[in-house]
């Protein structure tokens, strides 16, 4: 399986395509300002203690109080009380726990009021981004995850992936860690740490160690809301996670993150290196020219064709998200009915696990397959999608189908849904149902151009614009081009998009910043 990442980057931040040969599976948007990203480490303040939820409201600094459960306190939380109070008296200078005596674990079943109390500060970390009229789900088991490894504090217990099945690596790698782990913190250990020697987890660890160290410091100068240690950028965490020796190129349009994710890759996995490479094609977007942009606009959508002539219905609700599977034309097949279903259903379900990923859906997905007979085709599909969804880093149960055909996922949801508007807007009369002359666009091109070179006298401008009206104003010896250059002694570039409608148009100025008209 040949794996790519295409990264491109926005002046309102960066979004990231992973494409597996070919395909794209998932899209993830790191914008600039995302102060409330999964792993994002604040110093809260308790705000309203729930007891008939058995939670409290917490004050990080968010338009809406976070919510915090009393089985997300974690077992320590009495610890990491402790260690806020005196770290913010002064009365504490070890950066780590080697002199901190931790506290006794709180009870399973019991009360947050026993815990918590209001105007307490207290050290959380985003388990779940605020999501539609929800503020954030709040953790305070602490942990900061590396490529190899995830330290823990306040434990001493050392866990292994499930994944990493040999016995002997298991041994292995736990022995390792407990060699270097210091004292009073837990360390899991991640599925990409078989085979790994010990320089590179004790690296990974010790990176970790300084993260804490760092925390330790901010944390007693950290005023109450603020965040005291934030997560790495989505970019980094996707590489963190998912970066292989399976990937064959990750494309970046921006010098400036090319080279930051070049010295991560360098830093994390050195032989991969070689695969980070520039996109200097400024005629066509990176997106058009790896097909991406295309694959987003049929991808997204209520209704998802498949390439047999079988398509998806998507619906989404408050509670819960429908797939409808529709034969389509399938149903002119000679082949049996029950024949004709098993290969529909059988192409819907690859392609729906493709879409909870790409469109990241979570919460409770119900799936109504073509009805099947026979109880070995229902085995049959049920064991192929879960190994489509095996593919698919978030947690996620499958149900087999009931007797009416349907079949019930709940997947994890830490992120809003990414939802693109697939359908358009007239490109002739903007929605309004009456058009404006397009004989004139030109003539609104130059009078804009005019006014931006004269009155705002900016330089290098790039004018964006549909591939046809591109080649319109580069067409001839005496082109467009050529007599805005006489006239303003200034070479305009012409950047086409294909994405772009026919009479849309933007210009650029020399930051690739778009001039607001």
């Amino acid at each position: 399986m040949v794996k790519e990442l295409i990264i491109n980057s926005t002046p309102n931040g960066v979004t990231i395509a992973l494409l597996q040969d070919k395909q794209l599976v998932e899209l993830n948007t790191e914008h600039i300002n995302n102060n409330y990203a999964v792993g994002d480490i604040y110093l809260g303040k308790i705000k309203k203690i729930m007891p008939g939820l058995n939670a409290a409201f917490v004050d990080v600094g968010y338009e809406k109080d976070a919510f915090l459960h009393y089985l997300d306190l974690g077992p320590q939380v009495q610890s990491l009380i402790k260690l806020t109070k005196i770290v913010k008296n002064g009365s504490y200078k070890d950066k780590l726990l080697n002199s901190f005596k931790l506290e006794q674990d709180i009870n399973k079943s019991g009360k947050i009021s026993e815990v918590l109390s209001r105007n307490m500060l207290l050290p959380v970390q985003i388990a779940k981004e605020p999501i539609s009229t929800k503020g954030p789900r709040l953790s305070s088991d602490l942990s900061i995850a590396g490529r190899f490894v995830v330290l823990v504090p306040f434990s001493d217990a050392i866990s292994i992936s499930k994944k990493i099945r040999s016995n002997t690596e298991r041994s292995r790698l736990k022995k390792i860690v407990e060699s270097i782990k210091p004292k009073h913190f837990g360390v899991i250990i991640r599925t990409v740490s078989e085979g790994k020697g010990v320089a590179e987890l004790q690296k990974d660890l010790l990176d970790l160690i300084a993260k804490w160290e760092n925390f330790s410091v901010k944390l007693p100068l950290t005023e109450p809301s603020k965040k005291v240690l934030g997560e790495m950028g989505r970019t980094s965490t996707i590489l963190r996670d998912i970066l292989n020796p399976d990937f064959t190129n990750i494309h970046v349009d921006d010098p400036a993150i090319f080279e930051d994710i070049r010295s991560y890759v360098h830093e994390i996995s050195p032989d991969l290196e070689r695969i980070v490479k520039l996109y200097k094609n400024t005629k066509e977007p990176i997106f058009d020219h790896f097909g991406v942009e295309k694959q987003i606009k049929t991808s997204f959508g209520k209704t998802v064709n498949l390439a047999g002539g079988a398509y998806l219905v998507v619906e989404h609700t408050e509670a819960l998200h429908v797939i409808d599977v529709n034969s389509g034309n399938r149903t002119a097949s000679k082949e049996n009915q029950e024949d004709n279903a098993l290969q529909v259903n059988m192409e819907a379900a690859r392609e729906i696990a493709r879409q909870l990923r790409l469109r990241d859906m979570g919460g409770i997905v119900v799936i109504d397959f073509i009805d099947m007979h026979k109880p070995q085709n229902r085995k049959e599909l049920f064991d192929y999608l879960k190994e489509q969804m095996a593919l698919d880093r978030a947690k996620h149960t499958i149900l087999p189908p009931s007797k009416f055909g349907l079949v019930q996922i709940t997947r994890q949801r830490v992120r809003p849904e990414m939802n693109i508007v697939t359908n358009e807007k007239c490109p002739a009369c903007n929605g309004t149902g009456e058009i404006k002359a397009s004989i004139v666009l030109m003539d609104d091109i130059q009078n804009n151009l005019k006014y931006i070179l004269t009155e705002q006298n900016e330089k290098n401008i790039t004018l964006c614009v549909h591939p046809y009206i591109g080649a319109y104003i580069k067409k001839g010896i005496f082109s467009r081009q050529w007599h805005w250059f006489l006239k303003y002694g200034k070479w305009i570039k012409v950047k086409e998009a294909s994405s772009y409608h026919l009479t849309e148009f933007h210009f650029l100025n020399s930051r690739d910043e778009e001039i607001k008209l």
